[in-house]
């Protein structure tokens, strides 16, 4: 089998969970299992981080009264989580190895943390949605984060509700040819749009 074929007949299981995982709006009210969100807790620990620092702190609940009161300050959270993970900067100490509160490592840092968390989830049979309208003064008080860590996004887990609401803005699928602009390497490949093959 030729690497091309690898890589777009969907026998590879990490681009398969890359291109069937969803984002999940509707959630029943099935509890988490403690295994499933310890896994997906392992797996955020090795997405990239800057300078392999792990300046980020995970605060997880799976209490119904918490998670109610998450809902109620988060506007943002349309499903109704079982649980969720809330992920933080831990800016002391972000600033002890150089980094000020608006290094843009540490939001990429962020993203890729929810990214891995959001295919883990997906690999254990739980449905996830990620969620960054909230009030982030509110958020910690409700969660008692300790001084200095910022909650930056939240990502809901529970299980798919059979009926789901119609996708956010739905637009017209997009290629990555679409999405990308190759760099000419010379005279003869200005202006192409993609590369050839």
């Amino acid at each position: 089998m030729s690497d091309r074929m690898v890589l777009t007949d969907g026998a590879n299981p990490v681009l398969r969970a890359i291109r069937t995982r969803r984002v999940v709006r509707a959630m029943t009210d099935q509890p988490v299992e403690r295994t499933q969100l310890e896994a997906v807790l392992d797996a955020a620990r090795y997405a990239p981080s800057a300078g392999n620092r792990h300046l980020h702190r995970f605060v997880v609940t799976d209490d119904p009264a918490i998670l109610r009161v998450l809902r109620m300050v988060s506007p943002g959270m349309v499903q109704r989580p079982t649980a969720a993970v809330t992920i933080c900067i831990d800016h002391p100490l972000a600033a002890d190895y150089g980094f000020g509160p608006g290094s843009t490592g540490l939001f990429v840092d962020v993203g890729t943390i929810a990214a891995t968390m959001l295919l883990a989830a997906h690999a254990v049979g739980l449905a996830a949605g990620p969620v960054t309208s909230f009030s982030r003064a509110a958020v910690g008080v409700v969660l008692r984060l300790p001084e200095g860590w910022s909650p930056e996004l939240l990502v809901c887990l529970g299980h798919p509700a059979p009926d789901q609401p119609p996708p956010m803005g739905r637009r017209p699928l997009l290629s990555w040819r679409d999405l990308t602009r190759w760099v000419a390497t010379g005279p003869a490949d200005a202006g192409a749009a993609d590369r050839p093959g």
